[in-house]
């Protein structure tokens, strides 16, 4: 097991949405949190939420860095999570919540389980493949489709993020080194 490392500060606070109106809003904040778990150890902040009934059933955010795995993004640890949970692989009554467009493996692996809807926040034109670079739901021969909600729900809050994290990796509030 990797050692565990300090915390990083991170300069965007956490949400606590109210728990009446359990709406888009409500669980993308939910994933927003996620990702700034995400930044305060040191990995892309990204976030994953899967509801299911209106309640959460998994929660993750990308752990590629810290357990030196390519596959371990938000979103397929939530996959992991929630197949667990409900005991089935099959996740067709579940809206998955990510603060960006997954890439084709977290868009594929979402496809596979079923899910019955995407809820993302930031487009991404160069590895998005839920309708950025492209989109494998529209595939003819695909026999599942998701439904697609994507972009808007808290798309500036979850950009932001993204964002000020990679301009601070790229060394300073310029992008410049």
């Amino acid at each position: 097991m990797p050692e565990a490392q300090p915390e990083l500060p991170c300069p965007f606070e956490k949400r606590f949405p109210s728990q009446l109106v359990r709406d888009d809003v409500f669980f993308m904040t939910l994933a927003y949190n996620q990702a700034i778990d995400a930044w305060r150890r040191d990995e892309v902040p990204i976030g994953a939420v899967i509801e299911v009934g209106g309640e959460v059933v998994a929660s993750a955010h990308n752990t590629v860095e810290g357990v030196r795995d390519p596959t371990a993004h938000a979103e397929m640890l939530a996959l992991t999570q929630a197949s667990a949970r409900l005991g089935d692989w099959r996740l067709e009554g579940a809206t998955v919540y990510v603060t960006k467009e997954p890439c084709p493996m977290c868009s594929g692996a979402m496809l596979m389980s079923r899910v019955r809807r995407v809820c993302y926040a930031v487009p991404d034109p160069k590895m998005g493949c839920l309708g950025g670079a492209t989109n494998l739901n529209d595939l003819p021969r695909v026999n599942h489709h998701v439904e697609l909600t994507a972009g808007g729900v808290l798309e500036e809050e979850c950009r932001g993020l993204l964002q000020a994290f990679f301009r601070l990796k790229r060394g300073g509030p310029d992008g410049q080194s």
